[in-house]
């Protein structure tokens, strides 16, 4: 086994657009799930507002990349508000069951051939990264170093990444450390007690929705950069991959989404890597390479089960903060 490409491999994928893309995802959960207490099973319907709205608006209305970003996550607000109004009021495994819903519903609408103009139907939409690179400040040249190499057309993407990230991450922290997000915390641990002090839960609730939903968004608008916008990234295991990032990191951290992201996707690329390697080598002879590959999800299907039993709390997680194991 090649030893030095299997790590190689794995440690680029620290520095990448899907690293990046996961991780404001999983902040924005962080907002939902951690801070807020809202079982939202419906990450992977913010996540394609914010791709789609993107690519659309600057296929189908010729937006600048820029304007194109902010439409949208406009439209992730609106999004928000849909799937808020109405189901807020609703508990623990009655809104997951919803946002779920909605997230399903989404993904058909954009694979269905009424709209095959506009969404692209099971082809998706692709075509759409001239204006973003045209913007690209960098000049044609080799960049990094070690594992981490990018060209021009790469970097690009990861650096915008990269400020939406630390940029969510800011914001969240400042905002968690004031009296709105020590509410938002209450209302977690026991919303009837906010609302005897006189506190509005569901306008909170409604607030942290559209927060967290825009922060993914704009994981889903990074995921896209540079390349297309495809239904079937956006199915239901996304969102159970974003809810092991945050289990991993801390569900009420600010920092443990982006670290449970860079462990995630370096383990998702060390075993697809390893896993096949392991059956050239002769040591796994009655699995094909395939087969071998796949046996990656079982694995982190099984550590995160073993992480919630020995550290519910993540790995940067406080252990008097556990309500999601309630």
């Amino acid at each position: 086994m090649d030893w030095s490409q299997i790590l190689n491999q794995s440690a680029s994928s620290i520095i990448s657009t899907t690293t990046i893309a996961y991780a404001l995802a999983a902040v924005g959960l962080g907002v939902h799930f951690g801070q807020a207490g809202l079982l939202n099973m419906g990450v992977a319907g913010f996540m394609a507002v914010g791709a789609y709205g993107y690519a659309i608006s600057i296929l189908s209305f010729g937006f600048p990349w820029w304007l194109a970003a902010l439409t949208a996550l406009f439209a992730s607000v609106v999004f928000a508000l849909i799937l808020g109004i109405p189901t807020l009021r609703l508990r623990g495994d009655y809104l997951a069951i919803v946002t779920i819903a909605a997230a399903e519903v989404l993904r058909l609408l954009l694979l269905t051939v009424a709209f095959d103009d506009v969404t692209g139907s099971a082809d998706g939409l692709f075509g759409f990264s001239g204006s973003f690179q045209d913007s690209n400040p960098f000049p044609d040249g080799e960049y990094g170093f070690g594992p981490w190499q990018f060209n021009e057309t790469t970097l690009w993407p990861v650096v915008v990444g990269v400020f939406l990230l630390a940029l969510s991450v800011l914001l969240v922290w400042a905002l968690m450390r004031s009296p709105w997000g020590r509410v938002l915390r209450g209302i977690r641990e026991d919303e009837d007690a906010v609302r005897a002090l006189g506190k509005n839960v569901f306008a909170y609730k409604m607030q942290a929705l559209v927060l967290g939903g825009v922060i993914i968004a704009a994981g889903g608008i990074v995921y896209t950069l540079g390349s297309n916008a495809s239904p079937g990234v956006y199915v239901t295991s996304l969102t159970f991959f974003v809810y092991t990032i945050v289990l991993l990191g801390g569900a009420a951290t600010i920092f443990g989404p982006v670290l449970g992201s860079v462990l995630f996707w370096v383990l998702q690329y060390f075993l697809s890597n390893l896993m096949p390697a392991l059956v050239d080598a002769g040591v796994l002879p009655f699995m094909t390479a395939n087969q071998a590959g796949m046996v990656r999800f079982i694995l982190v299907g099984v550590g995160l089960m073993l992480l919630v039993v020995f550290m519910p709390q993540g790995i940067m997680g406080n252990k008097k903060e556990m309500t999601f194991v309630k």
